[in-house]
C-alpha cells in the first residue's frame, strides 16, 4: 500500500542538513558584512543578534527545528515498523528517544525566538536543551542502531554512530562552559 506522506521521506535528513547549514552560513555572512561580528569564529548566537540577520537567523532556525522534529518522527516510525517485523527494541525506548529529540528541537525554537542579548535566560535554557537533548538523542539512536544490527543495520554504521556519539558527548562539556 502506497501512502503519499511516506514517499520521499528519506529526503528529510538531507533537507535538514542543507537548510540548517544555510541558516548558519547566511546569518554569518550577513553579520560579518554588517560589521556585527568578527569574521573569525564568532559564537553562533552572535550571528543572529542584530537586525537584519536576527530575523533571518530566527526564521531559518525555527524551520530547522521543525525539520529536525519531522526527521526524528520519521526515524521513530521507521524503527517502529522494523520492530513490528522483527522485535529488537522496547517501544518505550523508541518513544523516549523521540521525546528527547523533540525536546531538543523545542530548545532550538527557544534559541531562535529569543535573541541572546534580549532575553538571555530563555536563550541559554533553549541552547542547553538543544545541546543536551541533542547529544542524548544521538546516543539513544546509536543504541537503537546497535540493537537493530544485523537485521536492519550494518556493524560499520554502528561504529560510525558510536564514534559520533562519543565525540558529541565529549564536545558537550566545552559547549556548556
Amino acid at each position: 500500500m502506497v501512502v503519499w506522506c511516506r514517499d520521499g521521506v528519506a529526503v528529510l535528513p538531507c533537507v535538514l542538513v542543507i537548510w540548517s547549514s544555510a541558516a548558519f552560513i547566511a546569518s554569518y555572512i550577513f553579520a560579518v558584512l554588517e560589521g556585527h561580528v568578527v569574521p573569525f569564529v564568532p559564537y553562533i548566537s552572535d550571528t543572529g543578534t542584530c537586525v537584519p540577520e536576527s530575523g533571518l537567523f530566527g526564521f531559518m532556525i525555527s524551520v530547522t527545528a521543525m525539520l529536525g522534529a519531522a526527521t526524528m518522527y520519521a526515524r521513530y516510525k521507521v524503527i517502529q515498523a522494523q520492530n513490528l517485523r522483527i522485535s529488537f527494541l522496547s517501544d518505550w525506548f523508541n518513544l523516549t528517544s523521540l521525546l528527547i529529540g523533540v525536546l531538543g528541537c523545542i530548545g532550538m525554537g527557544l534559541v531562535a525566538s529569543f535573541q541572546e542579548t534580549s532575553v538571555t535566560t530563555v536563550h541559554d535554557v533553549g541552547a542547553l536543551l538543544t545541546f543536551t537533548c541533542g547529544v542524548a538523542y544521538i546516543c539513544l539512536q546509536s543504541i537503537i542502531t546497535l540493537k537493530a544490527c544485523p537485521q536492519w543495520s550494518k556493524k560499520r554504521i554502528c561504529y560510525i554512530r558510536m564514534t559520533i556519539s562519543m565525540i558529541s558527548f565529549i564536545a558537550l562539556f566545552p559547549s556548556i562552559l
